[in-house]
């Protein structure tokens, strides 16, 4: 069987039996901030079994994508030195939300093990919690007891953290035979090579305080996970999981490629193979799935795992980019379960060579600092330093990995406890440097109000008047009953047509009245679930609790903010269009001036590339297409693919689409009815924000015209200056860029002249201090002259100590220069410039046969050139 007949079978199986068909989550968990890749099937249910979130299903299964290669779960470095570990696999599982518990999940995982994965019953084993009984007695109606092991907390515990869901597991085993182990039982095989897991049942049954008291769950519930790649390898009887299907077709590709034959048991060669078909899949689905290599958290890790991938290609010969050409057999093997391998095939493979060909660039740059730091460590008769070897990793990107392979070469060793202490203090220095987002209202706050006020009403974004009731009145961190003019304060209301700032658009502002007393709202947020607060100032009269107002939002801002925020949808589906379906929200902000859009993508946008997607924006625009907002099940939408919903967004079982027609999109904020109201746009900046993050801020309305008839105002001046009509200005231009151009030839060629005049009379003003030829003289020409008119004068005299000084910009500039012959002597340049720096009230450097210096007070300079003659005397 290969892994294709056991992924459907599984979940066909489990479709038979009630389970909903849950597509597998992208391997980039977007929004769980928690993790790094997805690296168990229950991640994307995790909501659901803390209680935050329902499904419309209670029974699901899914075959999940997951990456181990970073954080508490890595597998990297042990990839392609055993036959078992891999960063990429299947997680095949099945879940029960409250519905059915341990008998059911003993009996389905039974079931498919003997009749769909077609294991052979006399060889499955299973173990439970120690103190369990109740699933040892359930196995009992399948296993003999004597292939029932009970173990510890340790193995057959789980939780999902401190506190929270936990309870016990069951693991199913599989008996390989007596060539892995005399062991008899699970319980004396050490090592787990004759009695491997290839199953593990969760049973969530308690909820742990933070004493660790365990309560019962109303409603326990299941989570299972099988390695996929683990049971195709044990159904056909692998030793090596590199030895199955997708993985074996993969090493194929590779053979194919590299001209060399793969041997499972030659050492030398085999990893390189390994690491290759299994990176591959990691990087390819990671891409695809919208993360892209780079220097920060994920994408430091996949670039590290890029970077692998290609030094282990080295072994097979691989000097120049080769991941890309695996991608079409990778494709052909798991796309057809997988569709979004092909859907960014392209995309993938760019992203891919242009890492690979910079990383060539690295080892190349690296590999020349490497030979300098070799040289001197083995002059000086050490070890590479740690800090050396850091330096080659932070600074430049070379690999610590290729620094110890290069030493090594060399007889050399590094000092890695001091690198690995560097790059701890690294790691930590950019952990404290994400700071964690604060809110601005401390939650518990609000706690206690909400368990006596029903929830805050927000009457949906087509109302912008109400008539309301005060609910509380709050002034720094404490309830009032009245507030009076003047005062700063907090108002909740029982409904409200004040948009709480959320999802990227900013917040109402407006009016809080009755009568003639009016609030000033200048912020509305949403602190805690129910309660909606409106921020401002008591601009006239007072205001007390419970009584009836009236509310009236700023409606000409709010329209502006709607324009913005269709646009923004707009956006997304013209850069769709114009870059690749890849193209995913990383972000946005909507307010009444301008829009902010950023999303994933791996280059800078071209000219060109802006304007199609000006131009597509603005089309549908005209188009005035009827913007319409409806409510659909979340489950239809993960079916949906020109649904577009928000990575990092949480959703609920029922969600809001705003529908364009071309641009559909989940989105809980206020729109405008037509597109056409949009009126017009404009980008006025592209540029990147991260690494693989772009960002694109636009206007629209007004705003846009404004942007418009700047540029065409810019161009008018312009033209009128240079006394050209418009049309003009280009040609006129270009024609005073070559006038430039030829004037600069021809005053370089006069400063050459002069430079070669004051050249023939400098060198005659040579004077000899101790029998050493020095010319020190003060000159009119910028720093660059200063470098080149010394230069020359050396290497008139050939013998020689050159000190000249100019006046640059009322700052006074000095370079020194020296002949061989005197830095033999042990007089240096940079010895001089450092006596000197402090006359001219400055500071400077260099080598010794070069050196300057920059003060302020150029009068000093013949005191200056005094003390140069003092300190040549003295030698």
């Amino acid at each position: 069987m290969n892994s294709e007949d056991i992924r459907r079978g599984f979940l066909n199986y489990f479709k038979t039996q009630g389970h909903k068909i849950v597509p597998s989550s992208p391997v980039v968990p977007h929004d769980d901030p928690t993790l790094l890749f997805t690296n168990a099937g229950m991640n994307q249910f995790k909501d659901v079994f803390l209680g935050k979130s329902k499904r419309s299903y209670t029974r699901a299964t899914t075959t999940q994508k997951c990456i181990r290669a970073g954080g508490k779960h890595n597998d990297l470095e042990n990839v392609g030195f055993t036959s078992r570990h891999l960063t990429f696999f299947e997680m095949l599982g099945n879940f029960s939300f409250g519905d059915y518990f341990k008998e059911d999940a003993i009996r389905f995982a039974y079931d498919i093990s003997c009749h769909v994965f077609g294991f052979d019953p006399e060889r499955i084993w299973a173990s439970v919690y120690e103190e369990d009984d109740e699933a040892f007695e359930i196995w009992k109606n399948y296993l003999p007891e004597k292939r029932l092991v009970r173990f510890g907390k340790s193995e057959n515990f789980w939780a999902m953290g401190d506190t929270g869901p936990c309870g016990p597991c069951s693991e199913l085993l599989y008996d390989r035979g007596k060539k892995y182990s005399d062991a008899t039982s699970p319980i004396y095989d050490k090592t787990g090579e004759r009695y491997p897991e290839f199953w593990n049942l969760v049973f969530m049954q308690f909820n742990q305080d933070e004493t660790g008291k365990m309560t019962p769950l109303p409603k326990p519930c299941i989570d299972t996970g099988a390695g996929l790649e683990r049971v195709v390898a044990f159904v056909n009887g692998y030793d090596n999981i590199f030895l199955t299907d997708v993985l074996r077709s993969l090493i194929a590709e590779v053979e194919d490629l590299s001209k060399i034959k793969y041997d499972e048991k030659n050492i030398d060669i085999a990893p390189a193979f390994h690491v290759i078909a299994d990176h591959i899949r990691s990087l390819a689905f990671a891409i695809a799935d919208g993360a892209v290599p780079s220097n920060v958290d994920r994408g430091y890790v996949l670039r590290k795992i890029l970077r692998r991938a290609f030094r282990y290609g080295k072994i097979l010969n691989f000097e120049k980019p080769f991941l890309a050409k695996l991608l079409p057999r990778l494709n052909s093997l798991m796309g057809k379960d997988f569709p979004e391998l092909k859907d960014n095939l392209d995309r993938t493979a760019e992203i891919l060579t242009m890492e690979e060909e910079s990383f060539i660039k690295t080892l190349q740059r690296g590999g020349n600092l490497m030979n300098g730091i070799i040289s001197l460590a083995k002059k000086e008769k050490r070890m590479i330093l740690g800090e050396e070897a850091f330096k080659l990793k932070d600074t430049y990107g070379f690999p610590i990995e290729e620094v110890t392979l290069l030493a090594k070469d060399e007889h050399l060793q590094v000092d890695l406890k001091k690198y690995d202490e560097l790059e701890k203090k690294a790691k930590e220095i950019s952990k404290s440097a994400h700071e964690k987002v604060h809110q601005k209202f401390d939650e518990n706050f609000f706690a206690d109000f909400t368990k006596t006020h029903k929830p805050c009403e927000f009457l949906g974004h087509n109302i912008f008047e109400s008539e309301s009731r005060i609910l509380a009145l709050i002034q720094g961190s404490k309830f009032v009953d009245t507030i009076k003019e003047n005062d700063l304060s907090i108002i909740i209301l029982d409904k409200t047509p004040f948009y709480a700032e959320m999802g990227g658009q900013t917040a109402d502002k407006g009016q809080i009245f009755l009568n003639e007393n009016i609030f000033e709202v200048e912020d509305t947020q949403s602190p805690y679930p129910g309660v909606i607060v409106h921020i401002g100032k008591m601009k006239k009269g007072k205001l007390s609790k419970q009584e009836k107002i009236k509310t009236k939002i700023d409606i000409k801002r709010r329209k502006k903010i709607e324009a913005n925020h269709s646009a923004t949808h707009l956006i997304h589906w013209a850069l769709s269009q114009v870059l690749g379906q890849h193209i995913k929200q990383a972000g946005s902000l909507v307010d009444e001036f301008r829009l902010r859009f950023d999303f994933d993508h791996h280059k800078a946008v071209s000219k060109e590339e802006v304007r199609q997607v000006e131009r597509l924006v603005n089309e549908k625009i005209r188009e005035n297409i009827k913007v319409k907002e409806y409510e659909v099940l979340y489950e239809d939408v993960l079916k949906d693919p020109t649904i577009k919903q928000i990575f990092g967004e949480k959703y609920s079982d029922k969600v809001r689409v705003i529908d364009m027609l071309h641009s559909k999109e989940l989105c809980g904020g206020s729109h405008t009815s037509y597109t056409g109201d949009i009126g017009y746009f404009r980008i006025f900046k592209e540029s990147s924000i991260a690494a693989g993050v772009r960002r694109i801020e636009a206007l629209t309305g007004e705003g846009a015209e404004d942007f418009s008839y700047e540029k065409e105002d810019l161009i008018d001046n312009i033209s009128s200056k240079l006394k050209v009509v418009p049309q003009k200005l280009e040609e006129k231009v270009l024609s005073m860029i070559e006038d430039n151009f030829e004037l600069n030839q021809k005053f370089k060629k006069l400063q050459k002249e002069k430079q070669g005049d004051l050249l023939s009379v400098l060198t005659n003003k040579t004077e000899k201090v101790n029998s050493i030829n020095i010319l020190m003289e003060k000159v009119d020409l910028d720093p660059k002259q200063l470098q080149e008119l010394s230069q020359d004068l050396l290497n008139q005299l050939k013998s020689a100590i050159v000190v000249l000084a100019s006046e640059v910009d009322s700052r006074c500039q000095i370079i020194i220069r020296v002949s061989q012959d005197l830095i033999d002597k042990k007089i240096f340049a940079n010895d001089l410039i450092k006596e000197i720096a402090p006359i001219i009230q400055g500071g400077g450097g260099g080598k010794k046969d070069s050196a300057q210096a920059g003060g302020k007070e150029f009068a000093k300079v013949d005191e200056a050139f005094e003390k140069i003659k003092q300190i040549l005397i003295a030698k």
